[in-house]
């Protein structure tokens, strides 16, 4: 049995704070490594130990095994954590740790390539009669005709893909070839491995996953199942356990299934065995994740069993003393990923600045975060900011516990995918289960626009009445006009827009704390508790409430109140003429820019080159997301202002077309 004094943490964002918190619970040192574009993150103020291992590109960073192998050396790592995603099912650091005698905290590199290689696991698993779809492998040219074979709709998916990436339906033979290309792409830029293979779709599928854990000496046991059904571009957003899907019966199958396979292949850590569910509950082989997950806290919640502690303990040559008969669901539980991104522009990432922060807190309320307070999400990385997970007795309590705390959840500053989850946790379809992997896609209109209308039935009220505060908290700013003209009066009338709504108001102020804000023919009377830079909280008639702001610019504020996000223009502010950026038709049509920072990866036009509206015309990778840029009208190439390889922004011009 070996002691681990050091463990060096190769990763970063909330599994990295995740691991550094159980190394510390274990009395093991943490060492984080960090890049320049992370010199300010959390898991680095976290750890014990913290050394920086390059700028901002992630192949010199957190993908450079050799840079991560010299800081283990140099300060005295007794093992290393890749966490997920990065080099966590990585061979070659597997070998790396080998060689200079440091444990690395996962499975055996043989274990690794095995299931990494999605084609060679298929293959192993089919040997063990274990249910799978039907699948074809070759070169893109034998993928193109062996794929004929299988009924459409077909999924192309890359070899050594994982986490959501490297893959795209197809549903029209005509499809096939670009879609190849651009999976084959696709996988080779964020997994090292232009292979991809064509497996059959199934539709409308349940996504149900097996958690396990292996040690060295042959035991291996299952802690159940999450159902990760709810998911957009193939990444879940929604995970919950134990599966309202499954039968007890099915439930005991699929278990005994998934530690078949990690004993066939003596696997020891924690792992994952990915299953396709359909509507008989049929259940089909889809995948092996050789790593700790994003959703295992969903596991540790019903089960009680701390997977990272336990993943150290086997690493260490420890025995799992825990029994398949000790694993117990208790009650229910869900996971909520809480991303930077714009669910009304197809879950476009929104990297940015968030102004203000504030987690949900209570009990059984948890959350693994990236942030602590207001700072900038950077376009270089995944945009999930944290997993908010809550537990209850039953599900239909812990989905009111869910909305509730994520009604408290309070990011500020730039776009999430919050008020969408909210909108969905209430959606009747969820509540009773009559899902599937698509059910995003095929309801995210309808989703969407129930979460406009729950912002529009917030009480307009409240918000005016905090904002009320705000303005006379703040009389004394020279640009308010009121102070320019004398200061306030004791009765005054202001036009306000909130969310695009003008709305006449008129206060009669007491004093400060108290005062009556007339709407119309309605008056409310309105009482300030507290107030300070980003929240407000009141009394208005009789009712207490409280209300969370930051100043957007001097004429606008931006409010969250109950999990929604709602803009407040003032008027009567002096806004300085320059503050808004002029912009023409004709620009506008002629110019096209990078719809966020990123990476222009593909140039597919050359200057002087005649285009078609709807064309694509460069690629720009944001956020572990493709986003093709297109053109806007017909027209010729007349500058190409971008060549691959180059960082943008969204101020960046990428390309101009002529004039009309």
């Amino acid at each position: 049995m070996k002691k681990f004094n050091k463990i060096l943490i190769a990763n970063r964002g909330e599994i990295a704070v995740r691991i550094i918190k159980a190394a510390s619970e274990m009395g093991i040192t943490s060492i984080a490594v960090y890049s320049q574009a992370d010199k300010d993150s959390l898991h680095i103020r976290k750890a014990d130990e913290a050394y920086c291992i390059g700028e901002e590109s992630l192949a010199e960073t957190y993908l450079n095994v050799e840079k991560i192998m010299k800081v283990a050396l140099e300060h005295g790592a007794d093992a290393i954590h890749p966490g997920y995603g990065f080099l966590a099912e990585n061979p070659e650091l597997v070998a790396a740790c080998e060689r200079n005698d440091i444990a690395f905290i996962g499975p055996s590199s043989q274990a690794i390539q095995l299931m990494g290689n999605k084609i060679e696991a298929r293959s192993f698993v089919d040997s063990l009669n274990i249910p799978m779809t039907k699948g074809v492998t070759g070169s893109p040219d034998e993928l193109i005709k062996k794929a004929k074979d299988i009924e459409l709709p077909i999924l192309v998916k890359a070899a050594a893909g994982g986490g959501g990436k490297g893959m795209r339906i197809v549903r029209d033979w005509n499809e096939l070839e670009s879609v190849i290309e651009s999976t084959s792409r696709e996988a080779l830029a964020y997994f090292g491995d232009a292979e991809v293979y064509v497996e059959k779709f199934i539709e409308n599928p349940r996504h149900i996953e097996i958690q396990l854990l292996g040690d060295e000496f042959g035991n291996v046991i299952h802690l159940y199942e999450r159902e990760c059904s709810i998911q957009r571009r193939y990444q879940k957003i929604i995970e919950e356990s134990p599966s309202p899907t499954l039968n007890q019966e099915t439930r005991e199958k699929m278990g005994q299934a998934a530690v078949d396979i990690a004993k066939a292949i003596n696997y020891t850590s924690a792992g994952t065995i990915e299953f396709l569910v359909d509507s008989d509950l049929n259940y089909y082989f889809l995948e092996m994740n050789t790593r700790i997950q994003v959703e295992h806290p969903v596991t540790e919640m019903v089960t009680g069993v701390d997977l990272v502690v336990e993943q150290i303990k086997i690493a260490q040559g420890k025995k799992i003393k825990i029994q398949q008969e000790d694993v117990v669901q208790n009650g229910h539980a869900i996971e909520a990923r809480v991303y930077a991104e714009e669910p009304e522009n197809d879950f476009r990432p929104a990297p940015g600045f968030i102004e203000y922060y504030k987690e949900p807190s209570g009990k059984n309320i948890r959350v693994d975060s990236a942030i602590d307070k207001a700072v900038e999400i950077k376009s270089f990385f995944d945009p999930m900011i944290s997993k908010l997970v809550v537990w209850a007795e039953d599900r239909n309590t812990v989905i009111n516990k869910m909305i509730s705390s994520l009604e408290s959840y309070i990011i500020l500053g730039l776009s999430t995918n919050i008020p969408f989850m909210l909108s969905l946790l209430k959606d009747e379809d969820y509540i009773q289960n009559k899902i599937s992997t698509k059910y995003c896609d095929t309801h995210a209109s309808q989703i969407l626009k129930n979460a406009e209308l729950y912002a529009q039935k917030i009480d307009r009220n409240i918000l005016l009445a905090a904002y009320a505060s705000i303005k006379i908290a703040s009389s004394k700013n020279p640009k308010n006009i009121w102070e320019q003209i004398g200061y306030w009066r004791s009765q005054m009338s202001f036009n306000w827009k909130l969310d695009g709504e003008l709305l006449p108001i008129h206060l009669i102020v007491e004093k400060p704390d108290l005062f009556k804000l007339t709407k119309g023919e309605d008056v409310f009377d309105v009482e300030v508790l507290s107030k300070d830079d980003n929240q407000v909280s009141l009394i208005i008639n009789k009712k207490e409430e409280r209300v969370f702001f930051v100043n957007k610019n001097e004429a606008e504020v931006i409010m969250n109140y109950e999990g929604q996000v709602l803009h407040l223009e003032d008027l009567e502010m002096l806004v300085q003429q320059d503050f808004y950026e002029s912009s023409h038709e004709t620009e506008a049509s002629d110019i096209l820019k990078s719809p966020m920072p990123g990476k222009v990866i593909k140039v597919l036009v050359e200057k002087g080159q005649d285009v078609k509206k709807g064309q694509t015309l460069l690629i720009v990778e944001a956020m572990k997301m493709e986003n093709n840029i297109l053109a806007n009208r017909d027209g010729k190439i007349e500058e190409l202002l971008a060549k691959e390889g180059d960082m943008v922004d969204n101020s960046k011009v990428l390309l101009r077309l002529e004039e009309e």
